[in-house]
């Protein structure tokens, strides 16, 4: 009979539907494989992880998206550990963590919220409420969304470790704050190496390539704009975009869904508007083309356009160091696959538990 404490471990792993986190999800995978985890990505999940435990005995782990509102009801159910992957910053991961704290102090969940400074999250800087994320700024929390993130991040609580795609340094009091509380590794960023074009594919869409323009056009004078995979605008919205980056002469690629005003309106943009790609160019609730002209040429001309070009190069440099060898991703990586390995043995040598293999 083989020994099963013998046997290296393997992992489950589920990754949320969505382009912003398939990405580091298909990154972490990679890392992990190498050191002879396994990897399994479905969307059947309770039926699948039952057949997989099923079939072998080796799984051990489950590591899923920490937007998904079942994983430790599943890890439970087939005595496995749960690993909580969060693909955004630290920040917002505290956020949402202390959505009760927000709530007590009259800044989330009430249709007259305060305005005032954020400065009671642990290991958080503080903050206007204008700066969190946009659901953590609307008075209606019974959406779909909000429904998700609230047992998202009940569930969350019960996992063993949660991996987050930030780096240590970027977030050093933030990251203090959580690790206190939990097991917490900043693993990130996760690209590929040596931030190199990807071998395995991770686009949910075809991609086009624009290379060929991209080199024709002089270094730092291109803009690039994306809403990501969820976000949508008012068709009112977009054609006052599209006519800021018209209007600001700037050469742009705009990364623009089908879906982006509606399922229905496969041609939101203005009549003879060429689409190609986001980022937030108005700091208010009604865009106006001007003012995406404006913010548009801020970053491209003058002083806040210098200053915003150096701290990307600090950045980068932060990121290269991290993911370098003796980095702290990389340190933070190994300590964490070897607390999980640890974890797993502890759990082998308690007395052996029915698992259940039913849907």
């Amino acid at each position: 009979m083989v020994d099963q404490t013998s046997k290296k471990p393997h992992a489950i792993l589920v990754s949320y539907p969505l382009q912003g986190h398939v990405i580091p999800s298909v990154h972490l995978a990679i890392k992990l494989a190498s050191q002879a985890l396994l990897h399994v990505f479905s969307a059947h999940v309770d039926e699948v992880v039952g057949q997989i435990v099923k079939s072998d005995d080796s799984v051990r782990c489950l590591i899923a998206d920490t937007f998904f509102v079942w994983p430790s009801k599943i890890a439970k159910k087939f005595g496995l550990l749960y690993v909580s992957f969060w693909t955004e910053p630290a920040l917002v991961f505290s956020l949402y963590y202390h959505m009760d704290l927000l709530r007590i102090n009259g800044h989330f969940g009430c249709q007259d919220c305060r305005e005032d400074i954020i400065d009671y999250i642990p290991g958080v800087k503080a903050m206007e409420p204008k700066d969190m994320t946009s659901y953590l700024q609307e008075a209606e929390t019974t959406s779909v969304c909000h429904q998700i993130i609230f047992n998202a991040f009940k569930d969350t609580r019960s996992a063993d470790f949660v991996v987050c795609n930030s780096v240590q340094e970027l977030e050093v009091e933030t990251l203090s704050a959580l690790q206190a509380k939990m097991p917490y590794y900043a693993i990130g960023p996760l690209f590929p190496s040596s931030f190199t074009k990807s071998f395995v594919a991770t686009s949910l869409w075809s991609e086009s390539d624009c290379t060929q323009w991209l080199d024709e056009k002089p270094r730092g004078s291109v803009l690039y704009v994306s809403f990501g995979s969820y976000a949508h605008v008012t068709k009112k919205d977009l054609a006052q975009i599209a006519n800021g980056l018209s209007l600001s002469k700037v050469s742009f690629v705009w990364v623009l869904r089908a879906d982006i005003v509606s399922s229905d309106d496969a041609h939101p943009l203005p009549d003879g508007f060429e689409e190609e790609v986001g980022i937030n160019l108005s700091d208010r609730k009604f865009v106006t083309k001007e003012e995406v002209s404006s913010n548009i040429n801020s970053l491209f001309s003058g002083k806040l356009g210098d200053e915003l070009r150096t701290k990307i190069k600090e950045v980068k440099k932060t990121l290269e160091n991290a993911l370098s060898p003796g980095g702290s991703s990389e340190k933070n990586m190994a300590q964490f696959i070897k607390d999980l390995k640890n974890k797993i043995s502890e759990k082998m040598d308690q007395p052996n538990k029915s698992i259940c293999n039913d849907s």
